[in-house]
């Protein structure tokens, strides 16, 4: 697919992104992704391509549900030669293995949706270089313009009081973490992420207002904002799921969580608390296991390795243990495939893969949908970029239907209340820009 290609220098970056998501929202589907400054302290994390990238307006479009959807996804991808951007639900799993989704669902988001963006901006510095697709060349001066003066400011969306709602409650998230426990000591598995859901009936929310409150108080390296139609994520994720850069792949799981401090001091003792806890570091240790052994499937035989293991990475809300996985792999080898062979993300699952998500259908109460699924692009090369969708909150506008889910890894190590404490802890900034969304 030809695309004509321009650059501009932006004086003021800042509000240029702001008037540019603004003005994204008068399209049906729209994909905006945001490492927030990626030279800040954690570039050797962040690792990403550009500062920010937008794409909006399908052209062509792939919407399923998990039913051969890694098949559907492949045709799609190496049909088009083209940038495509979208995302993978949690279940897809039931395209990996023998598995079922019988949960609630209270927002029903397709299992699988991409499309092909006839507009797409990248933005780097001080500079936005825009891909149309050349059918529709002649609109980039006059978009550009637009957006440069575009009101972001102007707001007319109606909201209403959000009523926050816990799906499962303290005790019987007690009950259910005791279960898990009996799980591990019986050797079923070694550890599980369990995850519950939070959720607001009847509400009307301002996604563009709450995304970019969410951001401004996280600043993660793989923020989101999706639409697709009537449906929105609004993710202040910091977890890369997975990427590739010709014939490396990289991987970077999350495992292990401690709260930022007051003070400088009580920060660095929190940072080295994180880093010496035994609990946490198995839990890392463990996911790095299993992804190592996921990237074996696709990678040039000897050429998987650990990069870093367990590093503390500091964000706006906590500090994290994350761990960078590599692979190299031959040049024909299939994206699509390589994405497969490690969905979903060992970090929102457990060890062993398909006897923790046996165990998570079991005792969550919701169907996970996007929330541990994964939003990205590929490249006309192939290339790619996903994230874990971590720290969202997910929007059904004509349902009236919020929600935000949160978890942790359970391993024999875990105490029940510190692991509620945990979810709490993942769970603030989508409860304050919530219950606070001016």
């Amino acid at each position: 697919m030809l695309r004509t290609e321009q650059t501009f220098i932006i004086e003021n970056i800042a509000e240029f992104k702001s008037n540019l998501l603004a003005w994204a929202q008068q399209y049906n589907k729209a994909i905006w992704l945001d490492s927030n400054n990626p030279n800040n302290n954690n570039s050797n994390y962040n690792l990403s391509d550009f500062d920010a990238v937008l794409a909006v307006d399908a052209y062509s479009e792939l919407k399923c549900d998990s039913s051969q959807s890694f098949k559907k996804l492949k045709e799609y991808q190496e049909n088009l030669e083209d940038y495509i951007f979208g995302y993978l639900s949690y279940d897809l799993k039931n395209d990996v293995e023998k598995l079922t989704s019988n949960n609630f669902d209270g927002l029903h988001f397709p299992d699988l949706f991409f499309f092909q963006p006839k507009k797409i901006f990248f933005i780097k510095e001080d500079s936005v270089t825009v891909k149309y697709m050349s059918t529709f060349s002649d609109e980039i001066e006059f978009d550009i313009a637009n957006i440069k003066s575009f009101n972001s400011k102007k707001d007319t969306t109606l909201e209403s009081e959000i009523k926050i709602k816990l799906r499962i409650h303290k005790d019987e998230y007690h009950n259910k973490l005791d279960t898990i426990l009996n799980h591990i000591h019986r050797g079923d598995i070694y550890e599980v992420s369990f995850c519950q859901e939070f959720y607001a009936e009847d509400s009307e929310i301002n996604p563009v207002k709450v995304y970019q409150n969410l951001n401004k108080i996280s600043s993660s390296p793989f923020a989101t904002f999706l639409k697709l139609d009537d449906k929105f994520l609004l993710s202040a994720s910091p977890e890369r799921f997975l990427k590739r850069n010709k014939n490396s792949i990289i991987s970077q799981p999350i495992k292990g969580t401690i709260k930022r401090g007051e003070n400088k001091a009580e920060d660095e003792k929190l940072k080295n608390q994180l880093t010496n806890d035994l609990k946490e570091r198995a839990e890392n240790i463990m996911i790095v296991d299993l992804v190592r052994n996921d990237l074996s499937r696709t990678a040039i035989k000897g050429s998987v390795r650990v990069a870093e293991l367990c590093k503390v990475y500091s964000f706006k809300q906590v500090h994290q243990l994350i761990s960078t996985v590599v692979s190299e792999i031959k040049p024909e080898t299939n994206s699509v495939d390589i994405i497969k062979s490690l969905f979903p993300m060992g970090s929102m699952t457990g060890a062993p893969k398909i006897a923790a998500m046996k165990i998570i259908e079991d005792l969550e109460e919701t169907k996970r949908g996007l929330f541990s699924g994964a939003v990205g692009y590929f490249s006309p090369t192939g290339d790619f970029d996903f994230n874990v969708i971590i720290r969202s909150i997910l929007y059904n506008a004509s349902n009236k239907y919020v929600s935000y889910s949160v978890g942790g890894a359970i391993t024999s190590k875990s105490k029940i209340e510190k692991e509620y404490e945990e979810c709490l802890l993942k769970a603030k900034a989508m409860r304050q820009v919530l219950l606070q969304p001016n």
